[in-house]
């Protein structure tokens, strides 16, 4: 079956939802149904595959769960374009499978150094004064908040997530959010950890450096103040869960 396109692929008596989702995929990334557009009804499509009305449902909902199509009660499918946000969503169970495994944690932990090392560069090299603004603004809500380890939490993820913002690539603040997520326990872990003090106060520090060398369009000093930062909290998080242990 190599080299043959996929809706024209005969469907196999197994999972023959997945058969059909490939072929309405397939006109969808051909544009046969752009943006937009409305599929056939369920009885159209039943009538075309030779398949039941649970396959075709079944098939659209996966549709869905991909971002292709927007499912309304009592209406025909509607092709939309899918977001950043529903493509790292699809991920998340995979990536908790993920930080299950051995060495998980830590590979996730040097993802995000080499997402935040990035992003942190660029803006020193392309942000502008509005950014930097943002960027100044939301160091000092996290300043504000520093006995307030809740909230600090959260003003911790939103000045990371100014930094992804400022490349206007839409990708990252979702991948952003998706890493803030899947690292919760560890943000929360190293922020909460009687064995350390002080450590929200150290992570608003590490904060106000690396913004003061964005501010001063200095890469390779940006580039030293993340990784310095997220070498610390990776630090913390391993020797709390030692500790627990």
């Amino acid at each position: 079956m190599t080299g043959i396109p996929a809706e024209n692929r005969p469907i196999r008596p197994q999972k023959l939802y997945e058969q059909v989702s490939a072929r309405l995929e397939a006109r969808i990334i051909d544009k046969t149904y752009d943006i937009g557009d409305l599929l056939p009804s369920e009885r159209d499509l039943m009538r075309e595959f030779g398949v039941g009305r649970p396959a075709i449902r079944e098939a659209l909902i996966h549709l869905r769960n991909m971002g292709l199509v927007e499912l309304r009660s009592g209406e025909r499918a509607l092709v939309i374009r899918p977001t950043p946000e529903v493509v790292v969503e699809a991920l998340s169970g995979v990536a908790k499978h993920m930080l299950s495994a051995t060495d998980g944690v830590r590979d996730f932990q040097n993802a995000r150094l080499f997402f935040e090392v990035g992003l942190a560069r660029h803006a020193a090299a392309h942000a502008t004064a509005e950014d930097i603004e943002q960027l100044h603004a939301a160091l000092e809500i996290n300043r504000a908040a520093l006995d307030d380890l809740p909230r600090f939490e959260k003003t911790d993820v939103a000045f990371h997530y100014v930094l992804a913002v400022i490349p206007r690539n839409p990708i990252f603040p979702a991948i952003h959010a998706a890493i803030a997520e899947w690292l919760v326990q560890q943000r929360h872990i190293t922020l909460n950890w009687r064995g350390r003090k002080g450590t929200a106060e150290q992570a608003y520090q590490a904060h106000k450096a690396i913004y003061e060398a964005i501010a001063a369009r200095d890469p390779d000093r940006a580039e030293k103040a993340m990784r310095d930062h997220l070498a610390h909290v990776a630090n913390v998080f391993w020797e709390a869960m030692e500790s627990d242990t």
